[in-house]
């Protein structure tokens, strides 16, 4: 017997909680937190039950609610167990903004002694920090990242290959915008600049995902000191050289990473989570096409079609196993990787079909 699920009917202006499925008004603040609850349950692999929805946290005689809460596994929703603390933002709230910055989500942290974790984040910017605490005194030291679920600090500041998240959401997105706007505010650079500057680390990545030892990361002690700086630089040269010499028509032969020391850390830092080459086709190139942006599309010729005009327009040629598909202005692919993920599923339904028909005996 089926169970049968009720319908819920979502106002217009509003949207179901990812997490605790309240109805919650619609709004810049709020698809960002969506976004990092999505990112919390796929990518990080919390369960529903460990996070807390707009927590109440007491600070002195006053309570404040905290967007997301973090608790171990089994452990009550009590405060004293709060172990990580996520506050979200809108894109115009800045992290140093006197009531909504960075500080808040710090003063939510020493409120809660057992908080180990927090990250701030609105959308563009984000700041992850590790809580330490010596003699009733609480330090703040910026890392690259809270750990996954199941792993510690230093599993998550260097992760291995079979630890690189594939990216299911807007969350890789964010980290491109952010790491191209870190380019501009930090490296002074043009944005088709910035955005170039981008891409060589992109090709780093994936190249240094495909070799045998992962070495593109960025710990939170190398993100400190110039020697740390000038390690992770090293790392990052040795992978461009590589990516030169495989992609010599796109790179030149003596062409380096033009970032200052820092900057690099930073982004490496920002990046290094993820697995560009596991990550949905579809999230990437949306993510492409964003970061390139209507400033710089204009500027090189290139206009995206929306990716709901490639469903449609894929569903109505409904390509089959033998057809030729062709684009000749594809871009980021999108009319291709659409129609070729429609035919794929026309293969399986027909193959799963075939298995499951008596009449049709199979080798399975």
């Amino acid at each position: 017997m089926v169970d049968q699920v009720a319908a819920v009917l979502v106002p217009q202006g509003k949207i179901i909680d990812f997490i605790d499925e309240t109805i919650r008004d619609e709004g810049p603040e709020e698809y960002v937190r969506q976004e990092i609850e999505k990112s919390l349950i796929h990518e990080y692999r919390y369960s529903r039950g460990e996070i807390s929805v707009e927590y109440g946290v007491k600070i002195g005689t006053a309570r404040k609610r905290a967007d997301l809460v973090i608790f171990p596994e089994g452990a009550p929703l009590n405060q004293e167990h709060a172990w990580a603390i996520i506050e979200c933002k809108s894109p115009n709230i800045p992290p140093k903004h006197r009531n909504e910055g960075v500080d808040q989500l710090k003063s939510y942290m020493a409120a809660c002694l057992n908080a180990e974790f927090g990250m701030w984040t609105n959308g563009l910017e984000r700041y992850c920090y590790r809580k330490i605490s010596k003699s009733g005194k609480s330090d703040f030291v910026e890392i690259p990242d809270i750990p996954e679920k199941g792993k510690t600090l230093d599993e998550a500041e260097r992760p291995k290959r079979g630890e690189l998240r594939p990216a299911s959401s807007d969350t890789l997105l964010f980290t491109f915008r952010r790491c191209h706007n870190y380019i501009a505010g930090n490296q002074g650079l043009q944005k088709p600049d910035a955005f170039w500057e981008l891409l060589k680390l992109i090709f780093c990545k994936i190249e240094d995902e495909r070799s045998k030892e992962i070495n593109f990361y960025a710990t939170s002690q190398e993100r400190q000191r110039l020697n740390g700086y000038m390690k992770v630089k090293a790392r990052m040269d040795k992978l461009f050289a590589s990516v030169c010499k495989k992609y010599n028509m796109i790179f030149r032969a003596n062409e380096d990473i033009e970032l200052e020391p820092r900057v690099l850390a930073y982004l490496v830092s920002q990046l290094q989570p993820w697995s560009l080459l596991a990550s949905n086709t579809d999230v990437k190139g949306k993510t492409y096409e964003e970061i390139v942006g209507s400033n710089l599309r204009g500027d090189r010729g290139e206009f995206f079609t929306p990716r709901n005009i490639c469903n449609m327009a894929v569903a109505m040629l409904d390509p089959k196993a033998g057809d030729l598909i062709v684009d000749p202005a594809c871009g980021t692919g999108g009319f291709l990787t659409i129609g070729m993920n429609h035919v794929l599923e026309k293969l399986r339904a027909e193959e799963k079909k075939t298995w499951l028909d008596p009449d049709n005996p199979t080798d399975y």
